[in-house]
């Protein structure tokens, strides 16, 4: 268990065995960021009726020539119809999204006509089948839109809508109990000892976890003590957590009492370590149907292990199809020395070259403890084990860090 693992090799052990949580119905304004368990079809057409494009009136084609006189018979808007027919030299007032009247065939656009009274004369000729929305255009009642495993936004719950769904069947939210640990913590506002700094890596966790669409439990900060962490590893378990973060204590000082404990509470580690840098002592493991990740204390290590690890976990619980975040070519935006054999994923700027593509330019520090740089990054600059020296303008791969981290 002491080897470094590779990053792809420690990701596809925390995903092995993990599921989508059971789904449950929830009101669609509620669905926002959940993810559907099961295919959306249409309960509707829509359009379901043919219906206009534009504001202007109903016509015949073959009637509305350039000069000929039109009667006006009726009016067709949006919820109010005409319930006649347009016969040979009849015209219909009608408006935008209302439903063609029978027996007409094209729209006569307003600005394309003159009224007078209740005579239309067009100035242009209508066309056949032009500004009208056919039946169906959109979707057919049957047909299936949105397919499990799919995140909803905001253009699915419009989408779902218009399907005629008032409610939809959405995997549960994973729950993520986070537990920060040491002596030298503590909460933001609160008077900082000598010797304290300010916990903030549990902020960034929760952040990412609500990013996902999960629900975030709060454990607070355990000193490093083997009771209070033992204590609060438990109510992480009697929460009946379907992930449970660590923050800290995962190395093998004396004061860094995660790792034993999690393994007195019945905790099977799988692993610990990893080939990355930064976030090398992270470890992983079960128990029972909880998975437990053991990120490091320093803040980018646990957020870049976050990212790496928790979001494909957290994607996986929730059904996503795309669990696995995907990695996007770019430029290097300044030459790199060699790696060594762990994968690196630097904090870096994003900007274009003049043919479009995104170039990577990794920040000259990229110590773990600095948080300011990470909130300057727009990505993560990812350099593979034992990866040679290069120079700016070759290719290399990025992660994008997503919002809202």
């Amino acid at each position: 268990m002491s080897a470094l693992l590779p990053v792809v090799d420690a990701r596809a052990r925390i995903l092995d065995g993990l599921t989508p949580k059971p789904a449950e119905t929830v009101a669609l304004g509620d669905a926002l960021g959940r993810t559907l368990a099961a295919p959306l079809a249409a309960l509707r057409t829509q359009p379901p009726w043919d219906c206009s494009a534009m504001d202007g009136y109903a016509v015949r084609a073959a009637d509305a020539t350039v000069g000929a006189r039109l009667k006006v018979v009726g009016e067709s808007a949006a919820g109010r119809s005409f319930a006649g027919e347009i016969g040979a030299g009849d015209a219909a007032r009608i408006f935008t999204g209302a439903p063609v009247p029978k027996g007409a065939d094209a729209v006569l656009l307003q600005e394309d006509a003159d009224r007078d009274g209740d005579a239309v004369t067009p100035r242009e000729a209508a066309l056949a089948g032009r500004h009208i929305r056919r039946a169906g255009l959109d979707f057919q009642a049957g047909e299936t839109l949105l397919d499990a495993g799919r995140r909803l936004g905001a253009r699915d719950l419009a989408l779902a809508a218009a399907l005629g769904h008032g409610a939809l069947s959405v995997a549960r939210r994973p729950r993520v109990a986070i537990l920060a640990t040491g002596d030298e913590l503590v909460a933001p506002g609160a008077e900082v000892g000598p010797d304290q700094i300010v916990a903030s890596n549990a902020f960034a966790i929760a952040g990412v976890v609500a990013g996902e669409g999960g629900e975030a439990i709060d454990l607070g900060i355990a000193p490093d003590d083997r009771d209070a962490i033992r204590a609060a590893v438990e109510r992480a378990f009697a929460a009946e957590a379907d992930i449970l973060v660590t923050l800290g204590g995962a190395s093998v000082g004396d004061h860094d009492l995660v790792r034993p404990v999690l393994e007195e509470a019945g905790v099977a580690l799988d692993f610990w370590k990893i080939a990355m840098r930064p976030g090398k002592p992270m470890m992983a493991g079960r128990r029972d149907a909880t998975l437990v990740l053991g990120l490091p204390g320093n803040p980018v290590s646990a957020i870049v292990c976050a990212l790496l690890f928790l979001v494909p976990a957290l994607r996986r619980l929730s059904g996503r199809a795309d669990a696995t975040p995907g990695l996007r070519p770019a430029r290097l935006g300044r030459d790199m020395p060699a790696n060594d054999h762990r994968e690196d994923y630097m904090r870096a700027a994003l900007s274009f070259d003049d043919a479009g593509r995104p170039v990577a330019t990794a920040f000259p520090r990229q110590d773990s403890s600095m948080l300011r740089p990470l909130a300057d990054a727009e990505c993560l600059l990812v350099r593979a084990p034992n990866a040679p020296a290069a120079s700016a303008g070759d290719p290399c791969l990025i992660l994008e860090l997503p919002y809202p981290l």
